[in-house]
């Protein structure tokens, strides 16, 4: 029985010495290694639990403020099992960003776009989507094809929320974005299979970032059930309008009728991904922005005069937007674009080092993942008061611009952000409908980021009628209550 005990003894001994090595070499990578300086945190969960505490969402996050304090502004970390390089080094963000091509995605993340996800493969497949991407989203395809059907739908969602007193900007900007893109891609769809493609997304939890644990009950096991789900809708629509010749959505035709055409396997991965990039970001930002908005009446009220202007120029019969009306509101364009700056207060630039890689006297081995913060957004030698919201610092600037070396909400290099026009359009026609209104955000309303934007108590617009000064009474019962 003794030497029972005194072998367990040394067992546990052996078990405790060797976590406290572990956790020891985790910390204190060999000289040779020459990494930025750092802390790699605990043993697989490194330092992923303070990185993810919820902060305001107009702040720079205090993770990122305090490490840069203490060991400058490149450093090393351990966030979700992954080995990651963190930078607010702009000169170092924008030379990764042109430089490396390879997207760096978490284990969790990777498996939510899928193993043979066309974005994320090659450089070769890479473009060749973004290429398909633009002849539907960038700003020839937007004007003649996706503009009035944004329009139309944000007309419509809007004026059923003014009869009903109130609306969920998030929610509603989603189902706006959904139905628009579903449309594109599928052409009518059964009213079933549609109603279903809707429910699937409210299986996505709030936020991609987490340990990839496929178990059941988890967040990652949720989601990939949601996405094996979309999959089986979106090729069953396909397969059965291709089966009795229906006429599948312009996006379809566009990419079985190119030069390089894809499988139905491939396309489906691709539309998937396509949808979920863009309901993942642009109902979020746009939330966060009629927040800004409604937190500064003299931002609001020059928003109701642009937008005023643009209707008392239409006739009776006039109700879409046109082109030329989108282009003319300066002001409009002005607040998205700070928004943009304000918000940017998680990672634009994503890569994963594919070979080591040399910073100054530091030498990066390869398959670390690098997070390059906007940090620039927010240096006072660049935007007066950065922290204020001030749309008004945009005046006589290039306004049309998606990207500089002081400005890169929508990333940079090979994979900034193909959506960023259409992203654009969607905040400004769903900005212009609202500002025909009086209106007020919910008392209450709070934005806090985890990696992504949070709404602890909803993103809810309330209508105001003539005799109502403001929201003080609460929200209304018949409305929806989304977060």
């Amino acid at each position: 029985m003794v030497e029972v005990y005194e072998l367990l003894t040394v067992m546990v001994s052996l078990i405790v010495v060797k976590l406290f090595h572990w956790i020891y070499q985790s910390k204190n990578p060999k000289p040779n290694e020459k990494l930025p300086p750092g802390s790699m945190g605990f043993p697989i969960i490194g330092e992923t639990f303070e990185f993810m505490k919820p902060h305001d969402a107009f702040q720079f996050p205090t993770f990122i403020k305090e490490r840069i304090i203490r060991y400058g502004p490149i450093f090393r970390t351990s966030l979700f099992g992954a080995k990651v390089i963190i930078s607010t080094d702009i000169e170092l963000n924008m030379e990764i960003a042109k430089t490396n091509h390879a997207p760096g995605l978490t284990k969790s993340i990777a498996q939510l776009f899928g193993e043979n996800n066309l974005f994320f493969q090659s450089k070769e497949s890479h473009k060749h989507v973004r290429n398909l991407t633009f002849q539907l989203l960038g700003s020839q395809g937007l004007k003649l094809s996706v503009m009035q059907d944004i329009d139309l739908l944000t007309r419509t969602h809007m004026e059923e929320g003014a009869r009903r007193g109130c609306l969920d900007v998030k929610e509603i900007s989603s189902k706006i974005l959904i139905e628009c893109l579903a449309k594109k891609v599928t052409g009518d769809m059964e009213p079933e299979a549609a109603k279903e493609l809707a429910l699937c997304w409210r299986c996505f939890p709030s936020g991609w970032f987490r340990f990839p644990l496929n178990l059941p009950g988890t967040g990652v096991y949720k989601m990939m059930k949601a996405r094996k789900r979309m999959l089986h809708l979106l090729k069953e629509t396909i397969l059965k309008k291709r089966a009795s010749g229906e006429e599948l959505g312009e996006f379809f035709k566009i990419i079985f009728e190119g030069a390089e055409t894809m499988s139905v396997d491939n396309a489906i991965e691709y539309i998937y991904t396509l949808f979920l990039l863009a309901n993942e970001t642009t109902p979020r930002i746009l939330a966060a922005t009629i927040k800004l908005i409604s937190d500064n009446p003299k931002v609001m009220k020059e928003l109701h005069r642009e937008h005023e202007g643009i209707v008392r120029g239409k006739t009776e019969k006039e109700t879409s937007i046109t082109w030329e009306e989108y282009k003319s509101m300066t002001f409009t364009q002005m607040v998205i674009n700070e928004s943009l700056r304000i918000t940017s207060t998680a990672p634009t630039v994503f890569r994963i080092f594919d070979h080591e890689f040399q910073v100054g006297s530091y030498k990066i081995p390869a398959g670390w993942i690098f997070m390059g913060y906007p940090n620039n957004h927010f240096n006072p030698k660049t935007y007066d008061d950065p922290l204020v919201f001030n749309p008004w610092r945009w005046e006589g600037k290039d306004l049309g611009a998606i990207v500089s070396r002081t400005y890169i909400p929508f990333g940079a290099g090979s994979r900034q952000c193909v959506g960023a026009e259409f992203a654009k359009l969607q905040m400004a026609i769903f900005i212009h409908h609202l500002s025909r209104d009086r209106w007020s955000m919910k008392i209450g309303t709070t934005i806090l980021r985890n990696f992504v934007l949070m709404f602890p108590n909803g993103c809810e617009v309330q209508f105001l009628k003539d005799t109502e000064v403001d929201n003080s009474s609460g929200s209304n019962p018949d409305c929806c209550n989304g977060g």
